[in-house]
């Protein structure tokens, strides 16, 4: 009766007063608007049989949602997702179950999808965040653990997590995933798409426990694990530790990372270690990082934001998530420069090797650039040339040469 009541009054201040009212209406129920239009551009040179066909993708999607006011610690989120295409001369890689599917043309994992992005029930009290529900799970750089930000689809989690801070310093995370939602929607089926069993949501059982403590000046220490098994794709199956640390000493910005997989390879039969350094030096406005990355034969990361690694033209991608790759070190120089009306300009340089560096796949340079116009609004070019040594990383065949660009406009609200 009480909230008859309140109800009712809400409505009539609603009705009287105009403004006044909606404010207070929105204080309960505030919107979340996330929009991006973008144009990309994928060639591929496989130098072994016909080439496939250049793709051409105009996209454009949104993330709109509703957030709850906090009442007593709990709050509720819910927000879909919505992918339209525009020009679809593409390869979605989904099969038929999803479109675009020109099949002669290179992949662009952008699907037309409609569906439930996050949808999770929210406590915050005694130093602790819990969630349950549909949520993206972002941990570290996201070399692990990541929302697959980059694909128009985002990647989420149906599960529970955990983040207390009651010690000073320390951040204890801790998630069980029982679903994982992958980049190419929920209308991608496995089991109607031979050849794609790698498109649609999986049943898990995957447990990740993540720890940082910064209580140590100038330093930030970090370990996890993350054990993690999957019912319908066992080759994914890996139990993988590490740890992190990053800090300053003699005018750089160092991180570095070691990790060890129970687990790797294809077969989930094998074991193999990941190594990952960085150290930027930044001279005004300007920054210069050289960084290597390097993991063994089999070596997995299904769960990751696998574009932020290796190159944004994607040559290692599938290997990495698979565990299929024969072995990557990743050697990196990256220079970022403010140049005009106050842009962001970041060019970068990979030389890639096998991880004894006994081979040579090749090289990249990466390009981008960004101009944010105020906190809602980002415009972004990327540009990738990745020229193949004709050596493979997967199985016996060649890595193609391939050469990427795209143009964004992002709004969020």
């Amino acid at each position: 009766m009480k909230s008859k009541v309140v109800l009712l009054l809400s409505t009539s201040t609603l009705i009287h007063a105009g403004t006044v009212a909606v404010e207070k209406t929105e204080d309960w129920i505030t919107p979340t608007i996330d929009i991006r239009a973008r144009f990309e551009a994928r060639d591929f040179d496989t130098q072994v049989g016909p080439d496939p066909d250049p793709s051409t993708a105009f996209t454009t999607r949104e993330r709109l949602g509703l957030k709850t006011k906090n009442w007593n610690g709990f709050s509720a989120t819910v927000e879909g997702e919505f992918t339209q295409v525009i020009i679809g001369d593409y390869n979605a890689g989904a099969g038929n179950d999803v479109q675009p599917h020109v099949r002669k043309n290179t992949q662009i994992a952008d699907p037309e999808t409609n569906e439930l992005n996050q949808g999770y029930l929210q406590y915050s009290g005694f130093d602790t965040v819990a969630k349950v529900g549909r949520q993206k799970i972002i941990y570290d750089n996201a070399a692990f653990i990541g929302d697959v930000g980059w694909r128009q689809n985002q990647q989420t989690f149906d599960g529970i997590t955990l983040s207390n801070t009651s010690i000073s310093g320390l951040t204890l995370n801790y998630a069980y995933i029982d679903q994982v939602n992958r980049i190419y929607g929920s209308d991608a089926q496995a089991p109607l798409t031979p050849g794609f069993s790698n498109v649609s949501d999986l049943d898990s059982e995957v447990h990740l426990l993540n720890v940082s403590y910064s209580g140590i000046k100038d330093v930030t220490l970090g370990a996890y694990a993350y054990l993690m098994n999957f019912s319908k794709r066992s080759s994914w199956d890996n139990d993988t530790y590490g740890v992190t640390a990053k800090g300053s000493l003699l005018g750089l910005a160092l991180y570095g990372e070691l990790a060890y997989q129970d687990g790797a390879g294809f077969k989930s039969d094998e074991s193999a270690w990941y190594s990952h350094l960085t150290a930027t030096k930044t001279f005004g406005k300007q920054s210069l990082l050289l960084g290597v990355e390097s993991f063994g034969a089999g070596f997995k990361t299904p769960l990751a934001t696998a574009h932020a690694f290796n190159g944004f033209a994607d040559a290692f991608v599938g290997g990495r998530t698979e565990g299929t790759g024969h072995g990557l070190t990743d050697v990196y120089l990256a220079h970022t420069l403010p140049i005009v009306w106050k842009m962001k300009w970041i060019n970068s340089l990979h030389a890639f090797g096998d991880n004894d560096i006994s081979t040579g796949y090749g090289w990249e340079y990466d390009s981008v650039l960004s101009k944010k116009f105020d906190d809602n609004l980002l415009a972004l070019a990327k540009f990738a040339i990745f020229t193949s040594n004709d050596e493979p990383f997967v199985g016996a065949a060649p890595l193609p040469s391939i050469t990427q660009f795209s143009i964004e406009l992002d709004y969020t609200f």
